[in-house]
């Protein structure tokens, strides 16, 4: 039996439903990295970089190349760059939304 598309999807979103992961892709997204510049720029530790790489990999979104001791990280979609914006765009109006809301709240009480 295959999966339905509307389950591939959400396991596809609770792959990027992880805040260290999101800031991995965008890194990405810019260009390819080393690992020891994800770890400088993402600020946890290695070994927990090393799993969110290794979900990410595993998912399909990026690959790694390695050249003698160093292993750099690149996206294998360009598409995740454009969802990332997509993410950025939605949330920006909805907060916008919810500040207009919010605004609207305090002038109410005056």
């Amino acid at each position: 039996m295959t999966t339905p598309l509307y389950q591939l999807k959400a396991e596809f979103f609770k792959t990027l439903g992880h805040p260290v992961r999101i800031r991995i892709l965008e890194l990405l997204s810019e260009r390819s990295r080393p690992v020891s510049e994800l770890n400088e720029q993402v600020a946890i530790e290695a070994s927990h970089l090393s799993q969110q790489l290794a979900v990410l990999k595993r998912s399909g979104l990026i690959d790694s190349t390695k050249s003698g001791s160093s292993v750099t990280y690149s996206l294998l979609h360009p598409e995740v760059t454009e969802l990332l914006a997509v993410a950025r765009r939605i949330l920006t109006e909805v907060l916008s939304d919810s500040a207009k809301l919010l605004e609207d709240l305090n002038n109410a009480t005056r």
